[in-house]
């Protein structure tokens, strides 16, 4: 089992997360990109190697993502249409996302079997994600999964603010 922290940058416009483990080395850097269509995140390593990318569908009336890992589509993250309780369908990877997705504490499943979990830390400056990966296969993909999903909640959030 891996333990990461992922922290968000604040006060970016890109939307930046750092990714650190349990020893708090930094992992992993995060980084949107600006002013440009399709959103898209990239997941590099800390010798600036490319491991995922994350790209937001353009035309969509839910928000829809796009996950690659090591050049290759690995699933889609798309919410769904709810009134109360925040949903999200994956498909392509054969997992499913279950907990409290609004309050950001949820597991990743597949075939039954959890493979990582999510919490959400509070009073911290900026967001800050504590991810726990039960098989280090699908490390990647836990981590490209939290940065959609609150990719997610902060356009609604700003959508919300706006109104």
């Amino acid at each position: 089992m891996k333990s990461f922290y992922l922290k968000q940058k604040v006060m970016s416009m890109r939307g930046r997360f750092n990714v650190f483990d349990d020893l708090q080395q930094e992992v992993y850097k995060i980084e949107g990109s600006f002013l440009q269509i399709p959103k898209t995140f990239t997941i590099s390593d800390m010798q600036h190697n490319e491991k995922a990318l994350i790209t937001k569908k353009t035309f969509s009336w839910l928000p829809t993502f796009y996950v690659e890992v090591a050049g290759r589509q690995i699933f889609t993250i798309k919410k769904e249409f709810t009134f109360f309780k925040a949903k999200y369908s994956v498909d392509g990877a054969g997992i499913e996302v279950n907990g409290n997705l609004w309050d950001m504490n949820f597991d990743v499943v597949k075939d039954g079997q959890v493979i990582g979990s999510v919490t959400k830390e509070w009073l911290t400056w900026g967001d800050t994600y504590q991810i726990q990966v039960l098989d280090e296969a699908w490390e990647m993909i836990v981590i490209a999964l939290v940065v959609a999903i609150d990719c997610v909640k902060a356009d609604q959030n700003a959508a919300a603010a706006s109104v």
